[in-house]
């Protein structure tokens, strides 16, 4: 996990990122799903992306992420880094595909950012439900509690040494670009 006026934003890459409001369409899909009433943030408050970026294929890819209007620039930039460092990610779209479920959207290797919810076992909001949080290609990254992982597929990415495509690791592209931004990694935490 990563924490931390619409335009096209082309570049010479061929890297194509927009921020929009959220529309009546994407509300609609969002609201009792991702996001409900009570919710630490309204639906003025985020921002849908669209951003291309490279699959695991290497072909070109437009994605989207609902993040807080305050870090999407950031979050372009971001992703700006990313394509530009070929860094690939298997898929993104809001976790709304996946009827809300974190769990689902990890299983789909689906990177995700905004989502209503507590931390796992607390009433404290998750920084996801102020879509101040982003998890990138989880099944390559996933959150780790006492050395274990809850996805079978992410087993074999415990070992953080032997590095791999798709991976976040101290010195290479994904911390690197997050770093730039003033986002941190949460492979930096303590209590892993």
């Amino acid at each position: 996990m990563l924490v931390a006026g619409a335009a096209a934003d082309p570049s010479a890459s061929g890297f194509r990122g927009t921020i929009s409001r959220i529309d009546a369409t994407q509300a609609k899909r969002m609201t009792g799903v991702s996001w409900r009433p009570g919710c630490p943030v309204s639906l003025r408050d985020l921002r849908l992306l669209r951003l291309s970026h490279r699959g695991f294929d290497g072909k070109v890819r437009t994605g989207r992420l609902v993040v807080h209007r305050d870090v999407a620039r950031e979050v372009v930039a971001v992703f700006r880094r990313l394509y530009e460092a070929r860094f690939p990610v298997r898929r993104m779209q809001p976790v709304d595909a996946y009827g809300g479920s974190d769990f689902r959207s990890i299983e789909a290797d689906n990177t995700s950012a905004f989502n209503c919810r507590h931390v796992e076992g607390t009433l404290r909001w998750s920084e996801h439900a102020y879509g101040r949080a982003l998890d990138l290609n989880p099944i390559e990254n996933p959150y780790v509690s006492g050395g274990r992982t809850s996805h079978r597929a992410s087993t074999p990415y415990l070992d953080r040494a032997r590095r791999r495509p798709g991976m976040a690791y101290e010195g290479g592209a994904a911390v690197r670009a997050f770093d730039a931004s003033g986002w941190g990694w949460g492979g930096r935490w303590a209590a892993r």
